[in-house]
């Protein structure tokens, strides 16, 4: 699963705006816009998110499920739950 929090930020950390993104995924802008715009989980046809995925990939962003290790080399982030004050 992909948030669209997540989402927005693979693409900014591949210094991509969402026109680009969609173009090198072969999707429309609107689609990519649309999975931005969902709360959570972004929701879509697999093949379609595989595609955005494999763009991101190609881009160099690794996307880390929750609680699942980082397999890859050099600098990231991660987003955590906020601690409660």
């Amino acid at each position: 699963m992909i948030t669209a929090d997540q989402l927005r930020a693979a693409r900014a950390l591949a210094g991509m705006d969402q026109k680009t993104l969609a173009e090198k995924a072969g999707v429309s802008l609107p689609t990519i816009q649309r999975m931005e715009a969902s709360p959570g989980n972004v929701r879509g046809v697999v093949e379609t998110l595989t595609k955005i995925v494999a763009a991101l990939d190609q881009a160099g962003i690794e996307l880390i499920g929750e609680n699942m290790p980082s397999h890859g080399q050099g600098r990231g982030v991660r987003l955590k739950q906020p601690s409660r004050l």
